[in-house]
């Protein structure tokens, strides 16, 4: 048994073709720009079988065939329910359908069970060095360092997703050791999405009356966004 949030079943950005994005419930971690935060819980949403989620996804496979797509586990952190996800992922590598794992690498282990039936991961850099990370999600970077190190080891395509936050880590500088980073960590990377700071769920932490720890942070211009991807990773990593 695991919990889930909610169900996305025609996702478009979360990894190739037409796919369903399962948001797992509870996070460990609580990063200054989290759109998500009702998925922090993890005794919150929906209780489930992975046998009876399974079932529910098995009915758009023709929609996964037909795009190449498939199903992508996210959250909140699948990872913080490896045996629910593991199971998962299990049964729809039985009925053939692509899987993808969209993770910020802090969870409670078994990563090389799950990277073993993992088509593609979605990975989440928070931040480059320790001091950053900290101040950014609340944690110890050495626990995603220890997934890290299962996901170097296990050769797993991936596609590294980096947030750019106005003020924080939207420059030059950083973007260059954002290139460095993943050249030691991540040299199974076959993608860099740089993804613009947005103030969509705002709305969110003022219903569950939790103050936004970016309260008054402007979006992150989507324009230069695209340019400090051009001059760092355009030629690169596409």
């Amino acid at each position: 048994m695991g919990r889930i949030t909610s169900i996305e079943t025609m996702g478009l950005v979360d990894g190739p073709g037409i796919r369903a994005v399962v948001f797992f419930a509870g996070c460990g971690i609580r990063c200054v720009y989290c759109h998500n935060p009702e998925s922090w819980c993890t005794s919150g949403g929906e209780q489930i079988s992975a046998e009876a989620l399974v079932k529910r996804l098995v009915r758009l496979k023709p929609y996964f065939e037909k795009s190449g797509g498939g199903v992508t586990a996210s959250g909140g952190e699948p990872l913080l329910q490896p045996e629910f996800l593991a199971e998962v992922f299990s049964l729809l590598r039985d009925e053939g359908i692509h899987t993808c794992l969209d993770t910020a690498g802090v969870g409670f282990g078994d990563y090389e069970k799950i990277l073993s039936i993992t088509d593609l991961v979605l990975y989440d850099v928070k931040a480059t060095d320790a001091q950053l990370y900290k101040k950014i999600t609340g944690a110890d970077i050495s626990k995603t360092e220890q997934f890290l190190d299962a996901l170097k080891k296990s050769g797993v395509p991936t596609v590294v997703r980096q947030v750019v936050i106005p003020g924080i880590n939207d420059t030059d500088a950083y973007m260059e050791s954002l290139k460095e980073y993943i050249k030691e960590k991540l040299p199974s990377a076959t993608g860099v999405e740089l993804l613009p700071y947005h103030t969509l769920g705002s709305h969110k932490y003022r219903e569950l009356g939790i103050d936004e720890p970016l309260s008054g942070v402007g979006q992150m211009d989507a324009g230069k966004t695209e340019e400090l991807y051009r001059r760092h990773f355009a030629d690169k990593l596409g």
